[in-house]
């Protein structure tokens, strides 16, 4: 019952590994619609696909009081904008005194992202019973779409302190009363919104509702951002930007990664044996995975440093897989049986593996906190693939182990394990002394492994 509950497992999880590489890396049509494989829904970089580029100045009429820091404090809010966007792989720098420059990569539709960030312009907010200025888009620490309680949508709006003792007092003073918030592009005012008073805030956080959809309310939130800005800004020039590394470096980025795998595996199997057949099927499910939560994650964009980020995470799922076959092959030598050699090597690698991928996973956050652009993309791909090469170095490899274990004949030699000097006449059947004398060490000492490994 054990063998065959174990090959029934091992089929269940070959066809899961088969199933994934298959939508990994084949598209192909479901009825109307068609199914876009892990690989190809990969969001990729300005480096590897190119991408959009704006450059904007400021404007001539703008005071210079202090406008270094008006400036920096411009490009960290459209940095934001575009993160809060999905854009992960943005690049937003200064160009000398006056300028920011915008590049944002993997753009079907340049469009979209001038859209996104719209003409800076000022805001305000204007009561229209007095046409009173309450505050302006300076005050506006953040806008951002979302659903209300009731699962309408609304826009939500976060003041600093100086707007949210304007809008206690405007709001306590003026219930039922309109107010309108108006945008300046080029010296032309446009009313995008006339909200209603309806409760007095005190709170510094509001919410814009009578919204028609959610995108209605997402373009209000980016139009109150644009005109967040602390310097008013004038689209200088744009253009496209073409792959830096030319359109071929994907290809022959996952031609060697192929290339690269396939060696790894060639080299686990001829050092492992059965092992290395087994390291094999959790490296492909590994692959697997990582391919799926790289299309899925929204926040992922795969440049150059996040492929080397991915090829750094295998090495650790593979440093992981040697250090848990050489304890492995430490008990057994050591005279217990494969069962209970099997189950102490993996408790005994366990804190060792632990240990060396937790700092790089600080690292790596660290990395996500503290960097932009390449950087970031650089961490995200590490900090996925460290905990993916922890899930299956540790658990499927381990399972897969067991259930081996349970189905192959001759196991020693299909593992590829030898009894130390010590142990080495055990198996003689002249030998009668030497063979009692190891298993009883084996069993004392293996007992109590075998007993634990058997309930995992």
């Amino acid at each position: 019952m054990k063998k065959k509950s174990s090959i029934i497992k091992l089929s269940i999880i070959g066809v899961i590994t088969i199933i994934g590489l298959v939508l990994s890396f084949c598209t192909f049509n479901i009825g109307l619609t068609t199914f876009k494989s892990f690989s190809s829904a990969i969001k990729l970089g300005l480096d590897l696909k190119g991408g959009v580029y704006a450059v904007y100045e400021m404007d001539s009429t703008e005071d210079t009081t202090d406008a270094s820091t008006r400036l920096n404090a411009t490009r960290t809010r459209l940095e934001r904008l575009l993160m809060s966007r999905g854009y992960s792989e943005a690049t937003v720098v200064r160009e000398g005194s006056e300028r920011i420059r915008v590049e944002v990569p993997d753009v079907d539709n340049p469009g979209d992202i001038f859209t996104i960030i719209g003409k800076p312009a000022e805001l305000k907010f204007v009561l229209d019973s007095t046409g009173e200025t309450v505050l302006t888009g300076r005050n506006v620490l953040k806008a951002a779409a979302m659903y209300d309680n009731n699962g309408s949508p609304v826009v939500s709006l976060s003041l600093d302190s100086v707007g949210t003792e304007a809008f206690r007092k405007v709001t306590s003073e003026n219930q039922g009363q309109t107010m309108s918030i108006v945008t300046t592009v080029d010296g032309k005012d446009d009313t995008i919104s006339k909200p209603t008073i309806n409760a007095v805030i005190t709170n510094g956080q509001a919410i814009i509702d009578g919204m028609e959809s959610f995108d209605a309310a997402q373009a209000l939130a980016d139009q109150i951002t644009s005109g967040q800005f602390e310097v008013k800004l004038s689209l200088l020039e744009t253009s496209t930007v073409s792959p830096t590394l030319g359109e071929q470096a994907l290809f022959y980025g996952i031609i060697a990664g192929i290339v690269g795998l396939v060696l790894v595996m060639a080299f686990l199997i001829w050092r492992y044996r059965m092992l290395g057949v087994i390291s094999s099927m959790a490296l492909l499910l590994y692959t697997v995975l990582m391919l799926f939560f790289l299309s899925v994650l929204p926040w992922v964009q795969l440049t150059l440093p996040g492929i080397a980020g991915i090829i750094l995470s295998i090495g650790m799922a593979v440093d992981a897989n040697v250090i848990i076959f050489e304890r492995i092959r430490d008990e057994y030598k050591n005279g217990k049986s494969l069962l209970a050699s099997s189950h102490a090597g993996f408790k005994k690698a366990t804190m060792a593996i632990v240990d060396s991928n937790v700092t790089t996973i600080i690292a790596a956050i660290v990395l996500m906190i503290f960097g932009t652009g390449s950087i970031q993309g650089f961490a995200i791909t590490l900090l996925v693939g460290i905990l993916l090469s922890l899930f299956t170095s540790m658990l499927v490899t381990r399972k897969l182990v067991k259930y081996f274990i349970a189905i192959m004949p001759d196991l020693p030699a299909w593992f590829s394990l030898k009894r130390g000097k010590n142990y080495e006449n055990a198996d003689n059947e002249n030998s009668v002394e030497p063979e009692i004398t190891a298993k009883s060490e084996a069993e004392a000492n293996s007992s109590e492994g075998e007993a634990v490994y058997e309930n995992i």
